[in-house]
């Protein structure tokens, strides 16, 4: 599992790192608009991955379920976000269906955190 969340949380720099010049280039490249929503995808997917990775490392009950949502996120951003950006920059695809397959994927991702989360309602105490 250590290996794993160490290539999520290389993938969260990655991630960011793009996003800050998808932004970049959104400002600059004729025709980049598209590009704002790379950027918005990889940066704050960046973050929810950082975040995630960091509940498995506390030993939470659920860290398989965290973990999961983590994979499914990043590969889910790591898909939309290529396509988007080809189709930007070289009138290409990544493959057909690539950018809906990566959102539905990001979907799925957030709602793997959810059930992660509601499954914790039961065992938290309250104040």
């Amino acid at each position: 599992m250590g290996r794993i969340i160490a290539v999520l949380d290389a993938c969260a720099g990655l991630f960011g790192a793009c996003g800050v010049a998808a932004a970049a280039g959104a400002a600059h490249v004729a025709g980049g608009e598209r590009l704002n929503s790379v950027a918005l995808i990889l940066l704050a997917h960046a973050a929810a991955l950082l975040g995630l990775t960091s509940r498995t490392r506390l030993g939470e009950p659920r860290a398989r379920f965290w973990l999961a949502a983590a994979v499914i996120i990043a590969v889910g951003a790591a898909l939309f976000s290529a396509d988007v950006a080809l189709l930007t920059l070289r009138g290409a695809r990544l493959f057909p269906m690539a950018a809906p397959t990566g959102g539905t994927l990001l979907i799925l991702g957030w709602l793997v955190a959810f059930v992660a989360g509601i499954s914790m309602i039961s065992r938290a105490t309250l104040p």
